[in-house]
């Protein structure tokens, strides 16, 4: 499991509904950076999303019902709108003023629904300055069903069952439990990548699924594209938009987003879902072509 550095400051927030686990890295223009789920934690970005770090004061945070920022009151179902809501609060409680925002996979997806709302609501303080959405989850229902479908399917594929049966095979179990969990999961993501054989040295992460599901479901049937284009006409956001080639998650997603904002599409080739692992020379350039 690769080394993460402890963070320069970090905490518990305390004016969300349920305190969040937050750190920070770095000095400089403020960011914030949303991690994907939902119902995960932000430490499965690092230590690769600290080379966003030099000249940002670079926060992360576990948003509600993940990680250390854990919610157990099953009645009050976590929606959309209580991460839409943590979101703005973490700004506010940590003098966030219009930040970089950086969203990946669902976290970009979470971003798209913070700057829609605050508009809506005429909150230009908690607006980001800019976007930087990378791999973000799909914009509506069909493409996260199609994304669905195309992950199960690459996780039943001939590369991923042959990774399986190596591992069953190595005796990895009884020699090393530890290194065995750690292979068991990046086992279990490597449909993610272009080629399944480069899941590796990855920080292993759990998934609340109920957290997961409850989020899902309060978006129903949901199509952001109209949305998308009515916060540009209200607050034209500067967005870059960074897709692998070969995420499962439909490239015509990422499109349609960079289309509705008028925002830059950067299209990472021989790159899956995890690009700051799979393509970081070009992830990294990008964003910071963008600043």
């Amino acid at each position: 499991m690769p080394h993460i550095p402890p963070p320069d400051r970090d905490g518990f927030t305390g004016t969300t509904p349920v305190p969040l686990y937050w750190c920070a890295y770095g000095a400089g223009e403020p960011a914030l950076v949303l991690h994907g789920g939902p119902g995960a934690s932000h430490d499965y970005l690092l230590p690769q999303m600290l080379q966003l770090a030099p000249g940002r004061a670079l926060h992360f945070y576990d948003q509600r019902g993940g990680g250390r920022s854990r919610h157990d009151d099953d009645r009050e179902p976590i929606t959309w709108q209580s991460q839409v809501d943590d979101v703005g609060r973490v700004m506010r409680e940590m003098a966030l003023d219009r930040p970089l925002l950086v969203g990946y996979s669902w976290g970009g997806l979470l971003a798209l629904l913070h700057a829609v709302s605050a508009s809506e609501r005429g909150e230009t303080a908690i607006l980001p300055k800019r976007l930087v959405l990378i791999d973000p989850a799909p914009v509506t229902r069909a493409w996260r069903e199609e994304f669905e479908t195309e992950f199960a399917r690459r996780q039943q594929g001939p590369t991923v069952q042959a990774l399986r049966s190596e591992l069953s095979a190595s005796g990895l179990r009884e020699r090393d439990p530890a290194a065995y969990r750690q292979r068991a999961f990046e086992v279990s993501v490597a449909g993610y990548f272009a080629d399944p054989r480069r899941a590796r040295d990855l920080t292993p992460f759990r998934v609340t699924g109920r957290v997961q599901q409850s989020i899902w479901a309060s978006l129903g049937d949901f199509d952001l594209r109209p949305a998308l284009a009515a916060l540009r006409a209200r607050a034209a956001i500067p967005t870059l938009v960074v897709h692998g080639r070969q995420d499962p998650i439909p490239l015509a997603s990422s499109e349609a987003c960079a289309r509705a904002l008028d925002g830059e599409l950067v299209v990472l080739d021989d790159c899956g879902h995890v690009p700051y692992v799979e393509q970081p020379a070009g992830l990294f350039a990008a964003v910071e072509r963008f600043r």
